[in-house]
């Protein structure tokens, strides 16, 4: 599906994925979904490709979804066929030969956050931001990158993020192994360009191998854990809680809960 606010170009053994949807600081809504799965499938596709940058124009690499999606509007499809497009959409990355680096400066939040962790390498401009911001908005993370910051970084800091959702700077990011790298905003293209350009010089054979066995060590309890996170999302869009949510969001007033 054809759409300009998410763009592939290759040059040489190099595919470049950029979001291009910067008035919103990126934020992808579904028509952008399924343009990112296509480009996914395309890369996929593509043999010679040999490593792949991720990046966005303007100020964010992807602030998620809009917020006022969530919960609101009407949609053609089931909740349930919504989770399973989207789940495979993504789990497309495991299925790519090459490589994918992204290229994160200022925001990179809630699902798009997570589609990021589930790529191989994240360097991070000066002043990126991360969050999981979700819980805040009475849903859960849905798209995979809980079960891999819990491999990153231990359940600490995960649940600190995902229950608070709490803002985490590129330095602290750096510290936890989140991002690989810090440089300056004007250096960002730059540097994971030629991070790319030094995979694509190696054997391609072997780097598809090395990548196989950092990733046989976590895709199985990723796959697993997507889909509690399939299951449990399907529950709470079903739930008296989420029914208050969107109602005291129409009505502009705080939710009440009622214990369950």
């Amino acid at each position: 599906m054809a759409d300009d606010r998410v763009q592939l170009t290759v040059d040489g053994h190099i595919a470049v994925i950029t979001n291009n949807n910067p008035a919103k600081h990126n934020a992808f809504d579904d028509d952008m979904d399924l343009a990112l799965f296509d480009i996914l499938g395309e890369i996929k596709a593509d043999k010679s490709i040999r490593a792949v940058v991720w990046r966005g124009e303007g100020k964010s690499w992807s602030s998620g979804r809009d917020v006022s999606a969530i919960g609101g509007g009407q949609v053609e499809m089931a909740h349930h066929a919504l989770m399973d497009r989207g789940q495979k959409g993504i789990q497309q990355i495991w299925d790519i030969d090459a490589p994918i680096l992204v290229a994160i400066q200022g925001w990179a939040m809630g699902g798009s956050f997570q589609r990021a962790l589930l790529c191989d390498i994240r360097v991070a401009a000066e002043g990126a931001r991360f969050r999981l911001p979700e819980v805040t908005h009475g849903v859960i993370p849905d798209t995979g990158g809980v079960g891999r910051l819990f491999e990153i970084c231990g359940s600490g800091l995960v649940s600190d993020m995902v229950l608070t959702g709490r803002i985490l700077s590129a330095e602290e990011a750096l510290t936890h192994g989140i991002v690989s790298r810090i440089v300056s905003p004007e250096e960002l293209d730059d540097t994971v360009m030629e991070m790319a350009t030094q995979i694509a010089a190696a054997s391609p054979y072997t780097v598809q191998l090395a990548r196989r066995v950092i990733r046989n060590l976590a895709i199985e309890k990723l796959r697993s854990s997507m889909n509690d996170e399939y299951a449990f999302q399907t529950l709470v869009n079903r739930s008296d809680d989420f029914a208050e949510f969107r109602a005291a969001r129409a009505e502009e007033r705080d939710p009440e809960y009622k214990r369950s």
